[in-house]
């Protein structure tokens, strides 16, 4: 059974900083591409950071210099290290997985909660 927790999430003020996790069971997290995403209220979701299984990442011009993907292979964990937050990045926000021969996320996780004021 796949499962993906994501933690991390709260409320701060513009400018702050924020680490999200998610923690995989299930999955040897390293051996898959991981990515989060993001959903504001009334907006379609965002694709904002991947890191592939080979450690590539690329980050979405949204936050790229502000947010960082990494990953905890001992620990089974992805990041999201968010810094200079706006009013803009507040969302739902959703780390997903998929293996690397397919297109689609197939395991998500429930999502953590980022509000910025």
């Amino acid at each position: 059974h796949v499962q993906l927790v994501e933690s991390g999430g709260g409320s701060v003020q513009a400018g702050g900083s924020v680490r999200l996790s998610c923690t995989a069971s299930g999955i040897i997290l390293s051996a898959y591409d991981m990515a989060w995403f993001r959903q504001a209220p009334g907006k379609e979701r965002e694709g904002i950071a991947r890191l592939d299984h080979d450690g590539r990442t690329d980050h979405a011009d949204s936050v790229k210099g502000r947010f960082t993907i990494s990953r905890d292979s001992a620990k089974n964990t992805l990041y999201l290290q968010m810094s200079n937050l706006k009013p803009e990045d507040t969302a739902m926000y959703y780390c997903a997985a998929r293996q690397c021969w397919t297109s689609t996320y197939q395991y998500w996780g429930q999502g953590t909660q980022v509000t910025v004021s």
